[in-house]
């Protein structure tokens, strides 16, 4: 199966691979370099790490602050 790349870089992968890989618009693929070439997988959202901001959102309440956020601290292992 080919692709083609566009002037700008960008490539378009048939329906029938995204279906495949479980992949939306707007989702994000990881390209992983390995001796034999690059290997292509969706890149998943981990909900465990989530889980410590369980309860810190409110839903349907008012609006979101997001200076406050930023200024409280946070587990580094939530960070990409």
């Amino acid at each position: 199966m080919y692709v083609k790349i566009t002037s700008k870089r960008q490539v378009t992968f048939p329906a029938r691979v995204l279906e495949a890989l479980g992949v939306k618009p707007g989702d994000q693929l990881e390209l992983q370099e390995s001796p034999s070439g690059f290997l292509l997988r969706p890149r998943r959202i981990d909900s465990d790490r989530l889980a410590p901001l369980r309860g810190k959102l409110r839903r349907g309440r008012g609006s979101f602050d997001i200076e406050r956020v930023r200024e409280e601290a946070h587990d580094p292992a939530l960070r990409d």
